[in-house]
């Protein structure tokens, strides 16, 4: 088992036993709503509360605004670890930290080559990319359902590129995102809006004769906003269907880069237990700007105790 596989392993284990010790624990104490009503993006965790949450992205193209018609298909994969706990006594603040894990192959590699963790014929690369501390806070004590998460991510690739495969970005990001959730009267619609917002700095790119990066990043020295919306409804308190849109643009703030996308999609939540619940997300990108042309399948566990 190479070092990847080590590591999913470890995140889903570790999920794992944090599920059955809440478990333990929540026998005494039944919540009156489900946690996907309650906990919202948008919500802190109380003191002495966790929230951690493992999130599974597979993004795969053979469409891009790069080229014309179709192209060999292209597959990135990102398994994100994060983890928060409540500080103080107003459910104000919470301090945690985020673990990113890639694995992208190219070259028309099948989509699920990437579960492979492999490095074959430089056509795949795979790896923890990169870590970050993190506090999410709410600014305003009487409008509990706005809260902001800023991060500090710290890259741990050697190149961006190697061979023509793109692992991750080789740059710091400082990233706010900034929640607001709506619960309508009856409880069975809810909306959640977020804006993402992302500053890449760092070294700029320099590249070699075959268009490797040798240091630096494409996205360095640009500033990314990222609007979304989610409509949920709940047939019952323990499930939900939601239907998203995003919109992504990439301002040049001198690496001479600009992007943006438009996606769309739906998923499903629903609560197995007291302390854990299962979430599936697809999403299309239907429009876009120096940028692929894809669509992503998307697994989370989080587990709130």
């Amino acid at each position: 088992m190479n070092s990847s596989k080590r590591i999913l392993f470890l995140a889903g284990l570790l999920l794992m036993s944090l599920v059955n010790f809440a478990q333990d624990g929540s026998q005494n104490d039944p919540q009156q709503t489900s946690n996907i009503q309650q906990y919202t993006p948008s919500k802190l965790m109380g003191k002495g509360q966790w929230d951690v949450k493992w999130f599974n992205n597979l993004y795969t193209e053979t469409k891009s605004t790069f080229a014309d018609g179709k192209q060999p298909r292209q597959t990135f994969f990102t398994s994100t670890l994060e983890a928060y706990t409540g500080v103080g006594e107003n459910k104000r603040w919470n301090v945690g930290a985020i673990f990113e894990l890639r694995s992208n192959v190219i070259g028309d590699r099948s989509a699920l080559d990437v579960f492979k963790f492999d490095g074959e014929d430089g056509t795949a690369r795979s790896g923890l990319t990169s870590i970050a501390p993190s506090v999410k806070f709410v600014p305003f004590a009487s409008a509990s359902n706005f809260s902001i998460q800023s991060s500090f991510f710290i890259p741990l690739v050697d190149q961006e590129t190697i061979n023509g495969v793109f692992l991750d970005q080789k740059g710091y990001t400082w990233q706010n995102r900034f929640f607001y959730d709506y619960t309508f009267p009856g409880n069975k619609w809810q909306l959640f809006s977020e804006l993402n917002s992302e500053f890449h700095f760092g070294k700029k790119s320099v590249r070699d004769t075959n268009d490797d990066t040798i240091e630096g990043s494409f996205a360095n020295n640009s500033l990314s906003l990222t609007p979304g919306v989610f409509l949920s409804y709940f047939p019952s308190s323990k499930f939900t269907v939601l239907a998203l849109a995003q919109h992504s643009q990439r301002l040049d703030l001198g690496n001479n880069f600009g992007q943006d996308y438009t996606a769309v999609g739906g998923g499903a939540k629903y609560q197995l237990t007291n302390a854990l619940n299962l979430e599936v997300l697809y999403t299309d990108f239907v429009r876009g700007n120096n940028t692929g042309l894809g669509q992503t399948f998307n697994l989370g566990l989080r587990a709130i105790f």
